[in-house]
């Protein structure tokens, strides 16, 4: 089974690019890695499932907690590179996250999903998600 782990390194952060930036194009990439460690000093943290020298999946998550879920592990961004989908990369990196939020003793494991990603809304449901919310915005700029 392809390694998972956390991007430590810049250089690890900056490989994780191209996989992410497919989830979320507006991410300029000399921007990435200056996100991402802003975003650690919050707790997010930036997982890699690797095969063979090439980052195939992608998923930035925090644990933090709530009053409506309890002690959680959220996933901000996943994503597997279009290329690798449906080869099982997806599922391993989840399955990861499962895992490591059962470690850290969270109640839940939660994410949001565009309306418009039909794809990835059936992966969840698959993997025994269940859509629990609609998920609401108000732009302020």
């Amino acid at each position: 089974m392809p390694e998972v782990r956390v991007a430590q390194t810049d250089a690890e952060i900056a490989s994780c690019g191209p996989v992410l930036r497919e989830l979320r194009p507006h991410i300029a990439e000399n921007d990435l890695v200056a996100r991402v460690r802003r975003q650690e000093q919050t707790g997010y943290r930036l997982a890699m499932l690797e095969e063979d020298g090439i980052v195939q999946a992608v998923a930035g998550f925090r644990i933090h907690e709530n009053l409506a879920s309890g002690r959680m592990l959220y996933v901000d961004d996943l994503v597997t590179r279009a290329e690798a989908r449906s080869r099982g990369y997806g599922a391993a990196l989840l399955a990861w996250l499962v895992d490591l939020a059962r470690q850290e003793h969270c109640d839940n494991l939660e994410l949001d999903s565009g309306h418009q990603r039909h794809a990835a809304h059936r992966f969840y449901l698959a993997q025994r998600m269940s859509i629990v919310s609609h998920h609401f915005r108000l732009p302020l700029r």
